[in-house]
């Protein structure tokens, strides 16, 4: 007869959950000022995101409920159905905007890319804790499983076209395998490979739209077809917040509609402009706090599979937020990394909040044994 842990309840994650709650609550604000039209109540696509977040938490609260280690059986099942929806974007989908990125499923578009990358950091987890290389580290041969299982969702992933998207999978299998612990010998070879591979994309891979995103990144002001607009304005919102903002709903970037894109890749200059440099900094404290929790889950964790879901899972996170936010600042070129929990988008919204459930149902289950 099977009986419920008690220990579950006692170890329940209060403190990831009050973040959570926190950024989520910021994070509506920012979307109901940044899209209101001037009418009597909230955006439709305030409305939205709004109903995303309650069937986030409700998958969240599902999530919990089952010991995460059912997830490494279901590992690979869930990686074959990601391949398959991404094949079938790429053959039948419709270009919108020049990509094809959605799947139209009626009441909503579904962007296989996003829960991708959480499916990859669920595999590469369960490959590299069922793997045992001793003290010894990674070699060449034993990063070829984890290496084809990331390079199959790159490919379908970079030819929608989505290079952002795709390279966020080749940073999650970096950081992933670098946690593992690699040869001197193999790092050396990969990042001389990695370098020859960056010059010859640069060459004969990137398309001309993103060869000029990242010349614009590099000399945004003196662009004379305007391509460097969306970075102007992005530093423009953010240092006219000056310290403690413009006011809620009084940013003038965003409701002119100077800065474009204002709910999604660049919601975080509208935060700044409003509530300027303590208001960013307090949200980036919560922020960054949720994620440093998570580190904490995984040095915790009861299990290898544990350790490194959770680290992949934070690391999901933090590279995503990190080219965000030096994205709007001008420190990077604009890829279309959306910043997590704070853009909107309802397939990177769920993907964000069942990486976050699973930490929470890591942390809540670091005492048990079985």
């Amino acid at each position: 007869m099977l009986r419920f842990d008690r220990r579950l309840i006692h170890h329940f994650d209060w403190v990831m959950l009050l973040m959570l709650l926190l950024v989520s609550a910021m994070s509506l604000a920012n979307l109901f000022s940044s899209t209101w039209v001037g009418g009597p109540g909230p955006s439709t696509v305030f409305m939205k995101q709004f109903y995303f977040f309650l069937v986030g938490y409700v998958l969240i609260f599902m999530l919990i409920s089952m010991d995460y280690k059912h997830l490494e059986k279901l590992g690979y099942a869930s990686y074959v159905l990601i391949c398959f929806l991404l094949l079938y974007t790429n053959l039948f989908v419709h270009t919108i905007a020049g990509t094809q990125r959605w799947i139209n499923l009626g009441f909503f578009h579904l962007q296989p890319s996003e829960p991708a990358k959480l499916v990859l950091v669920l595999v590469l987890a369960s490959v590299y804790s069922r793997s045992d290389v001793g003290g010894r580290g990674y070699g060449l041969l034993d990063l070829l499983k984890p290496g084809i299982l990331t390079a199959i969702p790159f490919v379908l992933i970079l030819v929608q076209p989505d290079l952002g998207t795709a390279l966020m999978l080749g940073i999650l299998f970096v950081s992933m395998t670098l946690f593992v612990k690699l040869r001197w010998s193999t790092m050396g070879i990969l990042g001389g490979t990695g370098l020859i591979l960056a010059v010859l994309g640069w060459k004969f891979a990137l398309k001309d739209y993103q060869r000029r995103r990242i010349e614009t990144f590099l000399n945004p002001e003196k662009d004379p077809m305007n391509h460097g607009y969306q970075i102007t304005q992005s530093k423009i919102a953010v240092g006219s917040g000056q310290g403690f903002g413009n006011g809620f709903m009084e940013g003038t970037q965003g409701h002119l509609h100077f800065l474009p894109e204002r709910h999604t890749d660049f919601a975080f200059s509208v935060w700044c402009e409003e509530w300027g440099f303590v208001g960013a900094l307090f949200f980036l404290s919560c922020y960054f706090f949720m994620l440093l929790w998570g580190i904490n889950i995984a040095l915790t964790a009861r299990d290898k599979f544990g350790v490194l879901l959770a680290f992949g899972l934070v690391m999901l996170i933090f590279w995503q937020a990190v080219i965000n936010l030096f994205m709007i600042m001008g420190f990077l070129p604009v890829v279309g990394i959306p910043l997590p929990l704070f853009s909107y988008g309802g397939s990177s919204l769920w993907t964000t909040l069942l990486a976050i459930g699973i930490l929470m149902n890591i942390r809540m289950r670091r005492f048990q044994t079985q």
